[in-house]
């Protein structure tokens, strides 16, 4: 059979079983799509060819919104293809590719992918000094980026050519006359072990990484994602994210067009839950998937009544708090789905369609996947430990390595497994929980502390909008659990407050995992949105180090309604 044969019959098996993980599971195999595979060409131009079904529906803040069609993407992106081998891409250049959601963006993706080039997505939230290390360590050939960000490369050095979207800029060439190209896109045959796609991960403990998708990797792996979003042909689905991240080709990408569904943005310069709703209604989007930011914020206002068309609603990029569920649940009638996956592969974990989701529950392997709980220290498998790929599988949906990195690559396979470093439990059921990650739990007075789960009871109060639970260094406990606050609307860091949060913690936590200290703060992320727990612990290590006192922090033994045990 044909590689878009083999990609189909997969497909199609996950839809039929769409809402039974168990049949799914059992019957599911990777299709085998050979030696010769380009997901561009091979599956997106076949499904896309004389359909006018929507591939892309962009809604802009101001209510101008931008259709475009599957063949017209199809004959668009060949254009543009056409275009950027006459301006010098070739096959394996690394091209940096730095757009907002806009419909050059997916233009330039599958553009890049049909000459056989590697795309390097970059958000353009980075500062020059992130920039340049993107284009350094990624050995850049070429950049496209929009007219806005144009300035930010002008001190930035490199033997790149500039491509510039959305205005002419001197010295870049406009990426407005790939409009005017006649001529055919060269024909390229690639491997499907090349590299396609090379993502910078967030960052949240050191330097990013630079994880290498291959044709296959990437294309063909979110096939799993695909079946945890619970999409179908015809659907309108909608993912947020800010391109440049891996959840983006996701939810945005892979996942919808693998369904040939058609991907829903709503482009907004600030949140506002009212707005979005309305959208939501109007698109008539069927899969709706969001961070767990966006859900708080949500749960912060009137949801209302749910969306028309709304059938599915997912969260992922951070473990979803049972509290935020509940509300959503009760205001919708709808259960948050949780997706787990890492930058270096696709959804492995989730809660799929047409299963009761348990509180506080990831989910269960995703077919195709093998998932091995393995002790950190003994590196024996059970039922608590790290998640791990076990790789006698050999899972499709895997990065091929980092980038310029052998030896972290290696370090990441050790034993027979992928190591993903975060740590989970599971239950008879086969349902797999969430504890932390490796370097974020953490011992008090020799007990186990689970950030996630002190975080997922302090935003049961009011006043919680988000937390990061952290060790502070203590001489007798070794550590103490430490929360960190945002506030929501209408609540003050006062005393009143800490004392108030601080006896729900007591009345809903255990002792050992009990609540000691907490500051109000304005909560460190990545750029991606992820909360930088490292800079707080750092910041908790260097004020016990030096002695120094924390004057905005709140103690639990200040406060005579909680004497500490």
């Amino acid at each position: 059979m044909s590689a878009t044969t083999e990609l189909r019959a997969a497909r199609d098996l996950l839809l039929t079983h769409r809402t039974d993980v168990v049949a799914a599971t059992t019957a599911f195999r990777w299709p085998d799509v050979g030696p010769a595979f380009n997901w561009a060409t091979d599956w997106f131009d076949v499904i896309a060819e004389g359909s006018d079904r929507l591939a892309l529906w962009i809604v802009d803040e101001d209510g101008t919104d931008t259709k475009v069609t599957f063949d017209e993407m199809r004959r668009r992106s060949d254009q543009v293809a056409a275009w950027l081998a006459e301006t010098g891409v070739r096959q394996g250049d690394h091209v940096l590719l730095m757009l907002g959601n806009r419909v050059e963006l997916w233009e330039s993706m599958l553009a890049i992918m049909k000459l056989g080039a590697v795309i390097l997505p970059t958000t353009t939230l980075l500062s020059d000094a992130d920039l340049q290390d993107r284009l350094d360590r990624g050995g850049v050939r070429h950049v496209i980026a929009d007219a806005a960000d144009a300035p930010k490369f002008a001190s930035l050095t490199g033997d790149f050519s500039r491509i510039v979207v959305g205005g002419a800029v001197a010295g870049w060439a406009d990426f407005a006359a790939a409009s005017a190209v006649q001529g055919a896109r060269p024909q390229v045959e690639v491997r499907s072990t090349d590299p396609c796609l090379i993502y910078f991960t967030s960052g949240t403990t050191s330097r990013p990484k630079m994880v290498v998708h291959t044709q296959e990797s990437y294309p063909v792996g979110h096939l799993t994602t695909m079946y945890w979003l619970g999409v179908q042909p015809g659907d309108v689905h909608m993912t947020i994210s800010s391109p440049g991240w891996a959840k983006h080709a996701w939810g945005c990408f892979f996942g919808p067009w693998n369904a040939e569904a058609t991907v829903f943005v709503f482009n907004y310069a600030r949140f506002d839950a009212a707005a979005l709703r309305s959208r939501l209604d109007e698109a008539g989007v069927n899969t709706f998937c969001a961070p767990p930011t966006v859900w708080r914020m949500l749960i912060q206002s009137d949801l209302g009544s749910r969306p028309r068309g709304l059938r599915e609603i997912l969260s992922a990029g951070e473990p979803l708090n049972s509290e935020v569920i509940s509300r959503v649940q009760n205001a919708w009638g709808l259960e948050i789905r949780d997706g787990y996956g890492q930058t270096e592969m696709t959804a492995i974990i989730a809660n799929p369609p047409g299963i009761s989701v348990t509180p506080g529950s990831m989910g269960r392997a995703l077919p195709g996947i093998a998932i091995a709980l393995v002790d950190p220290l003994t590196g024996e498998v059970g039922d608590t430990g790290e998640i791990c790929l076990d790789l006698s599988a050999e899972p499709v949906s895997l990065m091929a390595g980092y980038l310029g990195d052998d030896e972290r690559t290696q370090l990441s396979r050790s034993g027979g497994y992928f190591h993903t470093g975060d740590v989970a439990s599971r239950g008879g059921d086969g349902q797999i929980t969430f504890v932390g990650r490796t370097d974020d739990v953490f011992k008090s007075s020799g007990y186990k502390i689970s950030p996630f789960e002190v975080e997922s009871v302090l935003l049961q109060h009011p006043a919680v909008a988000e937390s990061a639970v952290v060790p502070a260094p203590d001489a007798s406990r070794l550590n103490v659990v430490k929360a960190y606050v945002a506030l929501a609307p209408g609540w003050e860091p006062t005393r009143e407050t800490a004392g108030a949060i601080l006896a729900h913690a007591r009345e809903q936590l255990s002792a050992f995992e009990r609540v000691r200290r907490i500051e109000f703060f304005e909560l460190p992320k990545t750029i991606s949105g992820k909360i930088r727990r490292v800079e707080l612990r750092e910041r908790e290590a260097d004020a016990f180090e030096t002695g120094e006192s924390l004057e905005s922090e709140w103690r639990l033994e200040s406060f005579p309604i909680s004497p500490v045990e």
